[in-house]
């Protein structure tokens, strides 16, 4: 079962006691040590560097705090003692108050402990103010250190500084497809296309993952929208009413579900502030500015570009997309639509990050990759002749008008090759094209945008 536990870490700090108690730390450092060894795990496809000081960042429950214990247990195989293993979890409500110069205390404790030289693993870092000192202060002085955190302001330049090339940073997302499928214990063979109880155990599968998204915890549950409603509550009232101190907290809940009414739709700041205020909510831009950076620093939704669009207008009209189709489709009504566009939009800016784009400028295409020159259109159903010749129009003209030479049509169930004006456009199924892309797990970059 990948259930993700949570480590529990007591500290003695109150205005009158200064100092942590030096027993408690010990104890707590043994518990958390046996707790480390003991987490189950399903493998993630990721590679770490051996001299590498990691920085993780992703949406709540994406699986930032397993890709430590995984690299944990990495070391442990290969003869590290657990003893040399330092893991702290500064999400639990008895670390309120701490600050820099504490972590400092814990390091002490440690060190006149044990004879070993720690690694740190710190989640969810951000909670303590100043952190960035301290870790980079240990990078300097050698000391491996894993950070894990839910807020892209992590990255802010002051801090990017502040760590100054001593760490590699890495976006964490839910499951992809495929990693959904290894939990389903579905192996997926050279000749699986042509074993069939193999094949419709993809496709039953795909109908969980479109509707539901890959958080790995979501896969213990049977009651899945109740799970991405407390996710989202709790990133709701946790990492934005609350961290940003919302006075407004109906405006933004406002602003979120319009959002995901219209993720398929180009959207400027002045036209999201006209769709709140039009239900109700009376908002300037300024503070619509301000929200949409707030969704985007708590990962909950991250943008594209419009290729076409002049430099100064690419900042203020965008496409938004959800971090996962789960937590679209708590807002959304007959939301196959946009799911599948949405789930287009994830997996692609998983694997191309800020070098995805749409385009728009008198024709229309979803998605653009210039590196790739690859051109994909989402559209759930190509059926109708008025929906077809659209699309595959559209993709024509950006590719002769961009020199495009890879053209993808993504459809709910079809699949076929279109031959049109001398270029040939593959058209698939969207669980198939999500297999035949492959999954980058990580990328590189400092932003969720």
């Amino acid at each position: 079962m990948y259930t993700k536990q949570k480590s529990y870490i007591c500290v003695a700090y109150t205005k009158q006691v200064k100092k942590m108690d030096q027993e408690l730390i010990k104890q707590i450092i043994g518990e958390n040590q046996e707790f480390v060894q003991n987490v189950k795990l399903l493998q993630r496809p990721f590679k770490f560097e051996d001299n590498g000081n990691y920085v993780f960042l992703g949406i709540r429950r994406a699986g930032k705090s397993y890709l430590m214990f995984q690299r944990i247990h990495e070391l442990m195989e290969r003869g590290t003692a657990i003893e040399e293993i330092l893991y702290l979890n500064f999400e639990d409500e008895r670390f309120i108050g701490l600050k820099s110069e504490d972590l400092d205390d814990i390091k002490r404790v440690y060190e006149e402990t044990f004879s070993f030289r720690p690694i740190f693993f710190l989640d969810e870092i951000q909670i303590v103010p100043g952190w960035e000192k301290f870790v980079r202060r240990l990078a300097d002085k050698n000391y491996r250190v894993f950070v894990t955190g839910s807020n892209a302001k992590m990255l802010s330049s002051e801090i990017a500084t502040t760590l100054g090339g001593r760490f590699l940073i890495q976006n964490v997302y839910p499951f992809s497809f495929k990693e959904f499928l290894n939990f389903e214990g579905l192996e997926l063979k050279p000749n699986w296309l042509y074993t069939p109880g193999i094949r419709n155990g993809v496709v039953r599968s795909f109908d969980t993952y479109f509707y539901y998204g890959g958080f790995p915890e979501l896969l213990s549950f049977e009651d899945k929208r109740s799970w991405l409603s407390g996710l989202y509550q709790k990133i709701f009232f946790g990492d934005l009413v609350a961290r940003y101190s919302l006075r407004n907290s109906d405006s933004m809940r406002l602003l979120v579900k319009k959002m995901a009414e219209n993720v398929m739709q180009p959207s400027s700041y002045n036209r999201l502030k006209n769709i709140v205020s039009s239900a109700g909510e009376s908002v300037g831009v300024r503070t619509i500015i301000d929200y949409v950076g707030y969704l985007q620093e708590t990962w909950l939704i991250f943008s594209l570009e419009n290729y076409a669009a002049r430099f100064a207008e690419r900042e203020s009209n965008r496409k938004y997309y959800f971090m996962d189709n789960g937590i679209l489709n708590l807002f959304i009504f007959r939301p196959e639509t946009l799911l599948l566009e949405n789930l287009v939009a994830i997996t692609l800016h998983r694997q191309f990050g800020e070098k995805l784009y749409f385009y728009n400028q008198n024709i229309e295409v979803d998605f653009y990759m210039p590196e790739e020159s690859w051109l994909i259109q989402a559209s759930y159903n190509i059926s109708d002749v008025q929906t077809f010749e659209r699309e595959v129009n559209g993709l024509v003209k950006a590719a002769k008008f961009l020199n495009a030479e890879r053209l993808q049509i993504v459809t709910r169930n079809d699949e076929r090759v279109v031959e049109k004006d001398g270029l040939s456009i593959e058209v698939l199924p969207v669980w198939k094209w999500l297999i035949q892309i492959g999954n980058c797990l990580l990328y590189t970059s400092p932003s969720p945008r």
